[in-house]
């Protein structure tokens, strides 16, 4: 369960608590309907919390949890021509996408969100998203003249961006443990991805062809 679903299912919970106090039948007697009334306002700040929960839950749903060495997908490779390639991405179990790189290596960006100590003392574990998939190249002088091809993989506004321009003098997160990875675009190559609880992204040959190919390479 990712923690978009799990705050909306505590939305949901909370909601219909909140609910109940009104839709109950509360006896005639004139004393049970002044007692009434502080359930009700209970009732109402549930529904209020529930509201912000959701909205929270909404804003995080790109991110999933981060508790150990989490495998999140792989990456395909296949040559087009001279530093061209057809990369095939599969993330988080989502349908794969298609992208074409230019240069010699392939790197993919992630943003990892570690909660200030409140969000820690209450056992909230990391979260993380990808950010884009980038083509690059191996000699420096060639980054700067040759042309790029940068792959935005965020959906849509986020909760970064939201705590960035309403929450910025709040301790609630802190995104300051970015990650990348990067290797070499071969024919056919074939890389795990993984993340670990650090923030570290990870990436490693996915079967012995690719290595033989780092080899060859000279990686």
């Amino acid at each position: 369960m990712t923690l978009s679903t799990w705050l909306l299912a505590m939305a949901a919970g909370l909601f219909l608590l909140g609910l109940w106090p009104w839709l109950r039948r509360a006896p005639a007697r004139p004393r049970t309907r002044r007692r009434g009334w502080p359930g009700r306002t209970l009732g109402a700040l549930a529904i209020v919390l529930a509201l912000a929960l959701a909205g929270l839950g909404g804003l995080l749903r790109g991110y999933h949890w981060l508790l150990a060495d989490v495998p999140v997908g792989n990456i395909a490779l296949r040559e087009l021509g001279t530093q061209r390639y057809e990369a095939t991405l599969y993330l988080d179990r989502q349908p794969p996408r298609v992208f074409e790189l230019r240069g010699d290596e392939w790197q993919l960006d992630a943003r990892v969100i570690r909660w200030t100590l409140p969000g820690r003392l209450a056992g909230l574990p990391p979260v993380y998203r990808f950010e884009r998939l980038s083509g690059r190249y191996g000699d420096p002088k060639q980054e700067l003249e040759s042309p790029r091809t940068v792959h935005d993989l965020r959906t849509g506004w986020d909760f970064w961006e939201f705590r960035q321009r309403w929450l910025s003098r709040w301790p609630v997160a802190d995104a300051r443990w970015g990650s990348a990875a990067y290797l070499p675009m071969l024919d056919g190559a074939i890389y795990d991805l993984s993340l670990n609880p650090a923030g570290g992204l990870v990436a490693k040959p996915a079967d012995a062809r690719t290595e033989d190919l780092l080899r060859q390479a000279g990686w």
